[in-house]
């Protein structure tokens, strides 16, 4: 597997539902992989990729890493958006023949940055997926101007997540990817929560039981 990443694997044979998660700007691979105790019990493939770009956080922090350089609110650059889009999707490849994930319920959930990411992957192949969560982040119109409305795209629960007081993605950003995503046909949950860019507890109580409820429901 080409990317660095942490994983947390329910014990026994499987196959286990899956939870691919992408970190945000300046983050790493050990960003979100404390959620996945806290997800459908613990008993969920828990998968969380390292992006390749640097982002140098100062002397005493070190270095950070995310999939795409930043563009100051323009659109991703297409090349280097590109290449990060191939390292997921590799990524991803390689982890259904490496983990034993039930293929029929993989879920994509993105942070900031890494929603953008889950964004372009899950609904450029809507039917390869259980279910979408975009977390503080973004869809932009580049990425849903070259999708169509299929039946595949109808059958998709997704949740947008996002906080009032965001002070790095305002929250009418969210406002405008749950349009874009309803105007495909996506079945779209949203929750607003008094809180920063961040996952706050109810936000991730409610992630939880949406999790239950739309995606791994039974199993």
């Amino acid at each position: 597997m080409d990317l660095l990443h942490t994983a947390h694997v329910p014990a026994g044979s499987g196959p286990f539902p899956a939870i691919l998660a992408l970190h945000g700007w300046g983050a790493s691979a050990h960003d979100l992989i404390g959620l996945a105790r806290m997800l459908h019990g613990g008993e969920a493939i828990f998968l969380c990729p390292q992006g390749t770009v640097e982002v140098p956080l100062g002397p005493q922090m070190g270095v950070g890493y995310g999939w795409f350089p930043l563009s100051r609110g323009g659109p991703p650059d297409p090349v280097e958006f590109l290449v990060a889009r191939k390292l997921v999707a590799a990524f991803l490849e390689d982890a259904l023949e490496r983990y034993p994930i039930d293929r029929s319920l993989v879920v994509v959930l993105g942070f900031s940055q890494g929603g953008v990411m889950a964004y372009d992957l899950v609904l450029d192949s809507p039917e390869r997926f259980k279910a979408l969560v975009a977390l503080s982040s973004w869809l932009p119109a580049e990425i849903a101007g070259r999708i169509e409305p299929s039946p595949a795209l109808a059958a998709l629960p997704a949740l947008v997540i996002h906080g009032d007081k965001d002070p790095m993605i305002p929250v009418e950003r969210a406002h405008e990817s749950r349009e874009r995503l309803e105007a495909l046909g996506v079945h779209v949950a949203h929750g607003e929560y008094e809180m920063g860019h961040e996952i706050g507890p109810h936000a991730l109580r409610d992630l939880n039981e949406w999790l239950e409820a739309q995606a791994f429901q039974g199993c």
